[in-house]
């Protein structure tokens, strides 16, 4: 199976790389160091799993994710990740992941998580499928509807990112092939449903929200 793997550091890719060089049912075909990358790539060669990291400049994980499950619904996708956020889980889940497994893992979870999800099956790091469990157990539901994040579209969850990342309307616009004017617009309908309206509150969310990250 051709694997495409998104993460932007370079010693993250080639440890993932060396370990899945070992198993001849895969086979690493392209990597990523950002989401744009990532979906460009998938684009082009058509891997059957994309191992997606979440933390990305430009689009995240979860942008990447939501765009190439939306043009190529058939592909898997493994989140590879350090993070444990129950908002992080949901989302990805929601947006139809296969798979959810987090960088303190060893090797050998590398290459169970992608024979499960290659299979059809959904791969869960232990930790995360006790998660997961207690939230259904619970019902924990009526927080995942109310997130004033879901109120946004995919688009606008893409321009918020970029956005608050401190890209310009005209760099935000070429990198998602739509002018500047559009952003603009997107931006004043993520302010209203928001009712955030300056760039420094919006920028609070987005980090907030953990949809960028400032590692100090």
């Amino acid at each position: 199976m051709k694997v495409l793997i998104a993460d932007d550091h370079a010693l993250v890719r080639e440890g993932i790389v060396a370990f899945i060089k070992h198993d001849d049912e895969f086979e690493v075909v392209a990597e990523a160091s950002d989401g744009l990358e990532a979906i460009e790539k998938t684009g082009k060669f058509h891997p059957d799993i994309v191992i997606m990291d979440i933390n990305m400049p430009k689009l995240g994980g979860l942008e990447a994710t939501v765009e190439i499950k939306k043009m190529w619904p058939d592909i898997k996708i493994l989140v590879l990740t350090q993070y444990e956020d129950k908002e992080y889980i949901s989302r990805f889940l929601k947006a139809g992941v296969s798979g959810y497994l987090l960088k303190k893992a060893v090797g050998s979870d590398l290459i169970t998580s992608l024979k499960t999800i290659s299979r059809g099956e959904l791969y869960l790091y232990s930790s995360i499928a006790t998660e997961v469990v207690a939230r259904y157990l619970h019902g924990d539901k009526n927080g995942e509807t109310e997130d004033p994040y879901e109120k946004l579209s995919d688009r606008e969850k893409q321009v918020l990112k970029l956005v608050a990342e401190g890209y310009t309307h005209k760099e935000v616009g070429d990198m998602l092939h739509i002018s500047a004017k559009t952003v603009i617009v997107h931006q004043t309908n993520i302010s209203e449903k928001l009712d955030i309206h300056s760039r420094a509150g919006l920028i609070k969310f987005a980090i907030q929200k953990g949809i960028i990250k400032i590692d100090g």
